[in-house]
Order: C-alpha cells, then sequence, then structure tokens
C-alpha cells in the first residue's frame, strides 16, 4: 500500500487518584459488589477529587502520549470530551497551551463513548490532507461530575480518565498507518443518552426541571444498540480493507459493559482471547475507553506489534464508528494507581 497517512507513534494515558471500589459505593447506595460484578463486570473505577477537572487530566495524559511519541511539537490537538472544563470556550485550547504546543489548532469533540474514535478520524484526515503534519489526540471525560449522587446504576458504571495518542504523517504501509474509518450516527434516538438540561434549547425554552443537569441512560435500548452498531460498522470497515474476520488479532471496544464487549467480540466471531478487556479496573471512562485499554493492552504485552487491530465505539447521539491499523512498537508508561488484572472477568458468572 501507499499514499499519505496518519501514523501512530505516541500513546499515553492517566487516572484520577480516588480509587473508588464496588464496597466503597455499597457504603453509599443500595448496592453490593456482586450486583455491580454480576451486571456490568466492573469492580472498581477511579474518580476526580474536588479541584480535578477534565483539561487536569487531558495534560497528564497528553505529556505521556508526547513523551511515548518522543516529541514535545505537534501541529495539531483534537480533544474528545463531554464534559468541558466550561460550555464556553472549548478546553482543547487551554489544554494545547498548558502542554507548551504554541499557537496550533486545537478544538474539541463531542460525540460522548465515540468520541475518540471520531477525533482520531478528525485529526487523520488533516494529516492526510496536508493541513496538519502531527497530532495529538485526546479522550477526556469526568463524568463523575455529571451523575446524580443517588443513582445507583450509573455512578457503579462511569469512571473518569484520559488517554491520548500522537499521529505523524507517514504512509499506508507502514505499521501504525491508520488505514481506514467507519463512522455513523442516528440522531432520532438522541434520548437514550443524555444530559436533559444545561444546554440552549432548555434554557431558551424553560423546560429544565430538578435533577436535569444529571447524566440518564436507557440501559436496554442502549445495550442492543450498541451490540449491533459496533459490531456493524467493524464488519463494515473489516470488508473495506478485505480484511477476513479471523484475521483479527484485537479487537479494543468501547468499555461500556462485560456483556456487551462480549456479545460484540460473539457477533464477530472473534474468541475472548481477541478481546480487550479492562472495564473491571477503570469502569466505563466515555472518551477515554478507548484509549486506556490500549494503554493497559500494549503494557502488558497483548497487544504486539504487527496485530491487525480494530477499535470500535458507541456512543450519545446516538455515534458509533470504527478504525483499523497494524499496530506499531510503541514504550507506554502504566496507568497509575492501576492493579495488575485479577481472574478474568470475562469468565465471571454474568446474570442478563
Amino acid at each position: 500500500m501507499s499514499g499519505r497517512a496518519a501514523v501512530l507513534t505516541g500513546l499515553g494515558g492517566w487516572l484520577p487518584p480516588d480509587r473508588v471500589t464496588n464496597d466503597d459505593l455499597a457504603r453509599q447506595l443500595d448496592t453490593t459488589d456482586e450486583w455491580v460484578t454480576t451486571r456490568t463486570g466492573i469492580r472498581q473505577r477511579f474518580v476526580v477529587p474536588p479541584g480535578l477537572s477534565t483539561s487536569d487530566l487531558a495534560v497528564r495524559a497528553g505529556a505521556r502520549a508526547l513523551a511515548s511519541a518522543g516529541t514535545d511539537t505537534v501541529d495539531l490537538l483534537v480533544l474528545a470530551t463531554s464534559t468541558p472544563d466550561h460550555p464556553c470556550p472549548a478546553t482543547a485550547p487551554e489544554v494545547a497551551g498548558r502542554l507548551g504546543l504554541g499557537e496550533i489548532p486545537a478544538f474539541d469533540v463531542a460525540a460522548v463513548c465515540t468520541g475518540f474514535v471520531y477525533a482520531l478520524a478528525t485529526a487523520s484526515s488533516m494529516i492526510r490532507a496536508g493541513i496538519a503534519g502531527s497530532a495529538l489526540v485526546i479522550g477526556a471525560d469526568t463524568f463523575s461530575t455529571i451523575l446524580d449522587p443517588e443513582d445507583r446504576t450509573t455512578r457503579a458504571i462511569f469512571g473518569d480518565g484520559a488517554g491520548a495518542v500522537v499521529l505523524r504523517a507517514g504512509n499506508l504501509g507502514e505499521r501504525g498507518a491508520l488505514l481506514g474509518f467507519d463512522l455513523a450516527s442516528d440522531g432520532t434516538q438522541a434520548d437514550l443518552i443524555t444530559v436533559p438540561g444545561g444546554g440552549s434549547e432548555y434554557r431558551s425554552k424553560g423546560l429544565a426541571a430538578p435533577g436535569d443537569e444529571f447524566f440518564t441512560m436507557q440501559g436496554r435500548s442502549v445495550f442492543r444498540n450498541a451490540v449491533t452498531r459496533m459490531s456493524e460498522s467493524s464488519r463494515r470497515l473489516a470488508e473495506q480493507l478485505d480484511w477476513p474476520l479471523e484475521s483479527i488479532d484485537r479487537l479494543v471496544a468501547h468499555q461500556a459493559n462485560i456483556r456487551i464487549l462480549t456479545a460484540v467480540g460473539s457477533e464477530l466471531g472473534l474468541s475472548e482471547e481477541k478481546l480487550v478487556v479492562n472495564i473491571d479496573r477503570v469502569g466505563n471512562t466515555v472518551a477515554a475507553s478507548v484509549p486506556l485499554a490500549l494503554v493497559d493492552a500494549v503494557h502488558a504485552g497483548s497487544i504486539t506489534p504487527g496485530q491487525r487491530t480494530l477499535l470500535c465505539g458507541f456512543g450519545g447521539g446516538l455515534t458509533w464508528g470504527a478504525a483499523a491499523l497494524e499496530f506499531p512498537e510503541l514504550s507506554v508508561e502504566p496507568l497509575p494507581g492501576l492493579p495488575a488484572p485479577a481472574e478474568s472477568v470475562r469468565t465471571s458468572r454474568i446474570h442478563p
């Protein structure tokens, strides 16, 4: 293959300092470790303490990705987040400034849990078009700040974090080249995953009610859509690249729920060994989910150079998408504060 491409050359991630286990939640809410683990596969998550925000996590993850790539400069920064520091302005320019990247273009992409895949496609397209020679792409969210403190379901699922990659201009024949994307959305189902209040619609129409500032999700419908959309998107992209599904070495799907991950793997005919899973130790970290899973897998050696790797996400909007590459050799620091994997959560008893 030939032609200009965006090539993955650096990878980094960051988790906030406060670890919340299922037992910790059980002391605050009507839940148990067994209830959470058997329904979601999640055993713990990390949340920001007072005083830390999305930009703080993004800066730390971005710095690690730059160090991994062996550079301190890029031409572009794209930040995927649905929990920006402020409604206005975007968070990305502040992150670029704090990283000392100068007056480069920097902007946010809001596609919830598909945000990193969307941001990756955006940066890749700008590199292929010659607008930028390199880019820092960050997925960062602090969903703990928009959850109802009394909602045991959402508080059990979501955690905070940030993951980042560095891309450089190269060619399609290189390891690490982003080979293709499949992106889609369905705004007719926007109400399945939403924060009802706080935006211009509610302010102008006066519809806001108490509690509308919190995140809501229609779990059963989201589950069905997530499995279908991520499976279809991954299959379409594999067909575009002439990759037989059995030739895919690793699937790095959005870490939403262990049952969703295993269902997507089953739909694609992939064995459990090909699924990258770290949801048990970090929870659903929204736009940070895919890059954090990559950091964890690369550091653990479960993704190795040359492997055909599919990334896929599904989130509010509804939005979904997939990306593909043959993985390069990278040097990656481990995620701070993250314990080694316990017995695989994929073999745990999971309630329907």
